[in-house]
């Protein structure tokens, strides 16, 4: 599989999620807490959305998680995505229990099964902005 170019999208933070791509920049993967809850989610907003408190917290993730679904793109949306083809897109559980939309990337990308093992990854954008992206785990089929 075609690893990732740079010409891919920059990510564009805004007041919710810029501690998230920062953490990024740095190879860390954030996600939010609830501090009235103690709900966990993905993406970075400004309200939780089990119990609408503000009272939240960044929380490093392990980065690690499980394949819930996933497709192959044979036919991508864009020219730059098209460079790429085929590829896949997935939904993560991670261990912390959010679930994540993402690419699996990677020596076996193409292999992605439902139940995989994954763990983060950080794909290189350009001027140090990092998507965070995933890699199956090693003997990790269902």
């Amino acid at each position: 599989m075609k690893s990732m170019e740079s010409k891919l999208p920059m990510p564009s933070p805004n007041g919710d999620s810029l501690p998230y791509w920062n953490a990024a920049r740095e190879q860390r993967l954030l996600i939010r807490s609830c501090k009235a809850c103690g709900a966990k989610h993905f993406m970075p907003r400004y309200l939780c959305p089990e119990c609408w408190s503000d009272d939240l917290e960044w929380v490093e993730s392990s980065g690690r998680g499980r394949v819930h679904s996933f497709s192959v793109v044979h036919r991508a949306p864009t020219p730059v995505h098209m460079a790429n083809a085929p590829y896949v897109i997935a939904l993560v559980d991670l261990d912390e229990g959010p679930r994540m939309f993402a690419h699996v990337v990677g020596e076996g990308a193409l292999a992605t099964s439902i139940g995989d093992r994954v763990r983060v990854v950080f794909e290189d954008r350009g001027n140090g902005a990092k998507v965070p992206q995933f890699a199956r785990v090693e003997g990790s089929a269902a």
